[in-house]
Order: structure tokens, then C-alpha cells, then sequence
């Protein structure tokens, strides 16, 4: 039996940041994956989502000069699928992979002993030594006990991601971040395209200003924004043109061709072998989420199952943090300043907390608000809405949050990650130089205000 310092199940970009990170800290790793060397990330989630977004955007300026087949060719560059194939090609991440001089497995991982890791590989079973375990396995979607669901054969990110043929209609179960970027797409592309959302707003982790910000955006798309209607059952081919069904609690319904899936995701724990360690993985909750990483000794779960949310950059972190700690690094997560960014139109980004959330935890904390459209910024892009806001500590007098809801969120929002994670003054943000008239440069006056909340002038 070969022993690796490292065995890593699942070669998602969790899984690969802890490989690679292994590898350049001289230790030997093996990794393992059932599917997709990469993960969803790059085949049918952040990768071809973002690109089907962009297509979109494009379609809706000009559609004759961006159709729908650039926008699946484009898509397919992206994901490296060849044309014709039914699904992308991972050999690339392999490579790289065999490359960092990691030694990658594609099989079913599965924990048979403590530090033991067996693997069916090419029609034989290897079993493999590990001083560590690393559970990298992500997550899939969520299918709710809808009756006659399944005879309507519903989407999930794979099929909404992978299409080459627009369908006539599409009903989007889950208003968070996947269902309201497909929805967009479609939408933009001349899909009749409805959202059902059970809670009360779309996006509900997000700020509230970047919820509204974005159901505004997608109603702007066309699309038919539902809230506060929960799906009770599915009747297939039983609507106009032999569109599905969705009935709802409130008496209404809706119909679409396609039924796409984005009511949460379920992280695939079953069949690992976890209770080597004493875990039983039929819980609902076999652990934690809450991001510590760390399991047993020898043991550590990273990415989706690991909480505490949902991104591919916190897989990234936690890949190259569990490594640093496994090998006696003096360094704990810290998810203070973790990014959420939703790829719409308009962008919404999100950081540290709101003032709600800032309140309930006991900070003495304030807001600042701009409105992006009345900005210098949002005038010369004739924006008709989107926010900038932040929230203050008054006795750190630092950040503690920020939204960001309008063109460029997801790339202004990093200057309030950096300040929150270097717990920056609002005194050093209000006298740093912003680009004019960038999206930042609206923080700019944001954090002068607070300054002068926090300090107010003195009469002469």
C-alpha cells in the first residue's frame, strides 16, 4: 500500500488548491474524482454561467450580431467541450495536476480505516495510505418532494449550463444566485422565462438592497419574478403547447417547457466511509458547517460540506488553509471578509454584514447609502437604479460591511474585502485616492461621510 501525506476525495477547486498547495510545500498527495477533474466549477457552473451571462448581455444590445449559437459556441470554448460532444473535457486539469506531480485517481473514493482511502481505478482497486484526509467533495442540487416532479425530467445547473437548444419556456424553482442568473440568460434570449421564489425576495442570504436591486434587473429581462409561493406539485405536458405544470400554494400556477432546479444544493457525504472516524454521515448535519475544517486528526472537510457557504473562492481558501494547518502552520480560517458576487445585470456583491446583522450581533454600528444611478458614475451608463453602501463600527471605526449593487460590483467590492480582512480605519479609506468616476470612487464619499459622522466638524 502507498502512503501519500495527502488523500484527497474530490478534485473540485477545493480539492485542487489543496493538491497544488501540497505539491509546493514538497508534500506527496494523491487525489481522487469520480467525474469532473475541476469540479462544477469550470463545466457546468461558475465557468458557463458567466460566459452564457456575458452572450446574453451582448444578445440584448444587438441580437442579430449575437445570436443564440455564438452564445453555445462561445459557452463551449469555455467549458472545453469539442463541438458535438455531449459534456466538457477535464483532461487539462489532470495534466495539471500530474504536472504539480500529484497523482490523480478517477473512481469513487472511499474511506475503508482510519488513514485509509481505497479507490477503483481503471478496473482495479488501489488502496492508499494517508497520514491526511481531505473530504473535497462539493455538492449537487437539491431535489424537493414535489409529486409528479419527476415525470417532468427537471433541470438542474448541468442541463441549464450544458444546452445547445433554447427551450420554448423555462420555470425557475429558487430565486437564489443560480436561479437568478439562468433566469437572466434565458430571459435575454427571448425565453419566456418565470422565477418562483418561496420567501419573500429573491437571493435572501444577500443584502436586501442587492435583492431588490436584481429582481428589478430580472423583471427588466422579462422575466416574471414570483414571490412568496411555494411549488406544491408537478403536472408534466399539461400546460399550453405541452408545457409543464407547477402548481403553487396560493392557488396559482406556472408553466414552462423546461423546470430548472436552484432550491439549494446537498452535499453527497453518503458512501465515503466517515464513520471510520466516528461520523454518521445519514445525519442531516454529520458535522458542522461552520468552516473549522478540521474533523478528527488526519481528517478535514473543505468546500461546500464545509460551510460556511457556498463559493468556489472559499473552496480555494480552504483547500490551500487545510493544507497550511495540516502541516503545522500557526493559521485559523477567517471568513470576516468573504465575497458573495452574483453575476446579473446589474452585479451584486456583498461583504462582512448588514446593519441588521451588525445590530444583532451587538456592534454599535451605522450605515452610509449612495445611490448608484444619481451618481457621476451611473449618470454617464444612464443607470435607472443599483446602491453603494456601508456599514461602520464606531468604536473600531472600521468596516464591517459593504454592498454593492450596480456596474463593476463584483470587482469594486474587493477594496472593502481588503479592509475588512486588514481591519483598515475609515480615517485611511476616506483619504485614499479613488479613480473618478469609477463605482469606487462613490466609496470614496461614503467613507468621508462616515469620517465626518464619526468626527463631526467643530463650530469655530
Amino acid at each position: 500500500m502507498d502512503t501519500f501525506d495527502f488523500v484527497i476525495i474530490g478534485a473540485g477547486p477545493g480539492g485542487e488548491a489543496a493538491a497544488f498547495k501540497a505539491r509546493q510545500r514538497g508534500a506527496s498527495v494523491a487525489i481522487i474524482d469520480r467525474r469532473w477533474f475541476g469540479g462544477s466549477c469550470p463545466h457546468i457552473g461558475c465557468l458557463p454561467s458567466k460566459a452564457l451571462l456575458y452572450s446574453a448581455s451582448r444578445h440584448a444590445g444587438n441580437p442579430e450580431t449575437y445570436p443564440w449559437p455564438r452564445a453555445s459556441a462561445h459557452r463551449d470554448y469555455m467549458i472545453n467541450r469539442a463541438a458535438g460532444a455531449p459534456e466538457p473535457d477535464d483532461s487539462g486539469h489532470q495534466q495539471r495536476l500530474r504536472d504539480a506531480g500529484a497523482l490523480p485517481y478517477r473512481g469513487a473514493g472511499r474511506i475503508v480505516a482510519r488513514g485509509e482511502v481505497e479507490v477503483d481505478h481503471d478496473g482495479t482497486t488501489h488502496r492508499l495510505g494517508a497520514r491526511n484526509i481531505v473530504i473535497a467533495v462539493g455538492s449537487s442540487s437539491k431535489v424537493p418532494p414535489i409529486p409528479g416532479l419527476d415525470e417532468t425530467e427537471p433541470w438542474t445547473n448541468y442541463q441549464a449550463t450544458l444546452a445547445r437548444e433554447l427551450p420554448k419556456s423555462l420555470l425557475v424553482l429558487g430565486g437564489g444566485p443560480t436561479g437568478c442568473e439562468i433566469a437572466q440568460v434565458y430571459a435575454r434570449f427571448g425565453v419566456p422565462t418565470t422565477i418562483v421564489q418561496s420567501g419573500d425576495r429573491l437571493m435572501p442570504t444577500d443584502h436586501p438592497r442587492n435583492a431588490a436591486a436584481v429582481t428589478d434587473g430580472l423583471r427588466a429581462s422579462g422575466v416574471d419574478v414570483r414571490l412568496g409561493v411555494r411549488a406544491k406539485a408537478a403536472r408534466a405536458k399539461a400546460g399550453r403547447d405541452g408545457a409543464h405544470v407547477i402548481e403553487l400554494d396560493d392557488g396559482s400556477s406556472a408553466e414552462g417547457h423546461a423546470i430548472l432546479l436552484a432550491v439549494g444544493r446537498e452535499f453527497p457525504l453518503g458512501g465515503l466511509g466517515l464513520e471510520a472516524y466516528g461520523i454518521d454521515a445519514a445525519d442531516r448535519e454529520p458535522f458542522p458547517r461552520d468552516g473549522r475544517l478540521r474533523l478528527d486528526d488526519g481528517l478535514w472537510v473543505i468546500g461546500d460540506p464545509a460551510g460556511p457557504e457556498l463559493h468556489t473562492h472559499q473552496a480555494h481558501y480552504q483547500g490551500e488553509m487545510t493544507v497550511r494547518m495540516a502541516l503545522g502552520d500557526d493559521v485559523t480560517p477567517d471568513y470576516r471578509a468573504l465575497p458573495r458576487a452574483t453575476y446579473t445585470d446589474p452585479e451584486a456583491a456583498f461583504v462582512g454584514v448588514s446593519l441588521d446583522q451588525a445590530k444583532a450581533a451587538g456592534i454599535d454600528a451605522f450605515e452610509e447609502v449612495a445611490e448608484f444611478a444619481t451618481s457621476t458614475r451611473g449618470y454617464a451608463v444612464e443607470a435607472t437604479g443599483g446602491h453603494v453602501t456601508i456599514v461602520v463600527d464606531r468604536a473600531s471605526r472600521q468596516l464591517v460591511g459593504a454592498a454593492v449593487a450596480c456596474l463593476d460590483a463584483s470587482a469594486a467590492i474587493h477594496e472593502c474585502v481588503l479592509a475588512i480582512q486588514a481591519r483598515v480605519t475609515i480615517d485611511v479609506l476616506a483619504e485614499t485616492i479613488h479613480a473618478f468616476p469609477s463605482t469606487s470612487r462613490i466609496f470614496n464619499g461614503l467613507f468621508a461621510d462616515a469620517l465626518a459622522k464619526l468626527d463631526p466638524p467643530q463650530a469655530s
